[in-house]
């Protein structure tokens, strides 16, 4: 692998990750129409995963150290509330009250990633045969999107709501979880179709995006960890691990400058644009496999 090579990846990581356009889409693209290796080693696609959620860190830190503080105090409460439990079991003392274990917006917020990361996980490792089967032609990127391209369609159109980390309910967030789910099949954009979900059932436009990018950490993480055990088995050459880091530097960077964009989309309802390019980039996928 090149330089040249490994920022071009980096950037299209970048871009596709977080803009409402399909990552798993354009690489099938580009590997059926312009007969491009996308086969970059499994080392680099863990870098590339590890510079989408650096992005996704800096660009939401505060929060996601917030989250991390609760989520901490949450496992803390909960350990406090298993001793309780042995002790009103076993104790013919007086019996102890249990402590609430969620409280505060940022405890709900936690707890909403987790519901919408089960049918995230459970969705992916049930399906990632037939993804990864779907990607070798153009009919499945080029429905998806289609599809993607009437989702945004449909979300330009969506005022959204008022719901935030106290009113939206865990129904919202497993709902939120499996149309995620549904968005690791190529062609369908996973912040596309999760900001829309969000934005229909309610929630209020920042809190919609902030929401999708950060429940997007643990399945990016979770991708990243399935494919690292096997790196061990096929190590890169020592002299292009500098090309690897040069492809996560644009890919984060990219990146940050892609989720602080959808913020903007998402607040001036400006999805029009990707709709109308996804439908074109879906037709010619379409032509493409037909032909």
């Amino acid at each position: 692998m090149n330089l040249l090579k490994a920022m071009g990846m980096g950037l299209i990581q970048g871009l596709t990750e977080f803009l409402p356009v399909s990552s798993s889409g354009h690489l099938a693209i580009f590997k059926c129409i312009f007969h491009a290796d996308t086969d970059t080693g499994i080392l680099f696609d863990v870098l590339l995963h590890v510079g989408t959620l650096i992005s996704v860190f800096v660009a939401f830190w505060a929060d996601i150290l917030a989250l991390f503080k609760e989520g901490i105090g949450m496992l803390l409460d909960f350990c406090h509330n298993l001793g309780i439990f042995f002790h009103n079991c076993f104790s013919k003392d007086e019996k102890y009250a249990y402590d609430r274990v969620v409280t505060g917006s940022y405890r709900k917020f936690v707890m909403l990633v987790i519901v919408a990361t089960i049918p995230t996980g459970i969705m992916g490792i049930a399906g990632k045969d037939f993804v990864e089967v779907a990607g070798e032609s153009l009919l499945v990127p080029g429905i998806g999107l289609i599809c993607t391209s009437m989702i945004l369609f449909v979300a330009d159109r969506c005022k959204g709501g008022k719901k935030l980390p106290s009113t939206v309910s865990y129904l919202d967030g497993f709902i939120t979880g499996m149309v995620q789910g549904v968005a690791t099949l190529p062609g369908v954009s996973r912040s596309g179709s999760t900001i829309a979900a969000c934005l229909l059932l309610g929630f209020e436009k920042k809190f919609a995006v902030k929401f999708s990018f950060i429940m997007s950490v643990p399945a990016i993480l979770g991708a990243a960890v399935l494919e690292l055990k096997d790196v061990a088995q096929s190590p890169p050459p020592s002299g292009e691990i500098p090309m690897y880091l040069a492809g996560m530097a644009v890919a984060a960077v990219v990146g940050f400058v892609c989720i602080k964009t959808m913020m903007l989309v998402v607040r001036r309802n400006k999805f029009t644009i990707f709709s109308i390019y996804c439908l074109i980039a879906g037709i010619v996928c379409l032509v493409a496999y037909f032909k």
